[in-house]
């Protein structure tokens, strides 16, 4: 059920940042990959989807990240969300 909602949330980022699903899962820091990668860690976690499974289906993808990394994305689009009026904007209209 949660991985549906990670695919849904997979094609909702990468249209809204123009970018493929394997530009999103490359292993490349590039700040707008990165920002879209925070994006999905962040809607992930509104929905209660943990962070074992979002590491999870990252990997499923060919994406290898740490635990850490993604608490790290959550909680710097936690901050973003609270100082930015258009990060808010975004989150909701990617729900």
């Amino acid at each position: 059920m949660k991985k549906e909602v990670f695919k849904e949330y997979v094609d909702k980022v990468t249209d809204h940042f123009d970018m493929t699903s394997e530009q999103l899962f490359a292993k490349k820091k590039d700040k707008p990959i990165v920002d879209a990668r925070h994006v999905l860690f962040y809607l992930c976690h509104q929905r209660k989807i943990t962070s074992s499974y979002i590491k999870h289906y990252m990997s499923e993808y060919g994406y290898d990240i740490p635990l850490s990394s993604i608490g790290h994305g959550i909680k710097k689009m936690d901050k973003e969300v609270g100082n930015d009026p258009d990060y808010a904007t975004l989150i909701e209209k990617l729900k």
